[in-house]
């Protein structure tokens, strides 16, 4: 679409999208899309640090409920307990 090389009307076709809104999104990446390549983008700094933050706190969790499983199977009899890890 940037590249011209289908028009609006084919590309909404094609997708089964109004042109109109096709045309909207467009007009809203040419509008934008200098933002991406700024140095220092707060936007996107936020952004990416909410999205680690989120990433290290599921990490977290996972191992926390890795070792509350393995305890509980090692409070069930030993033969369970002994096949942890396997």
């Amino acid at each position: 679409m940037l590249r011209e090389e289908q028009t609006v009307n084919e590309i909404a076709a094609k997708y089964e999208l109004s042109p109109v809104m096709v045309s909207r999104w467009k007009a809203e990446f040419l509008e934008r899309s200098s933002m991406v390549f700024e140095k220092g983008s707060s936007e996107v700094d936020k952004i990416r640090k909410e999205y680690e933050a989120k990433q290290e706190n599921l990490e977290k969790l996972v191992g926390q409920l890795t070792v509350e499983v393995d305890w509980e199977r090692c409070l069930s009899p030993p033969e369970i307990c002994r096949n942890i890890g396997n």
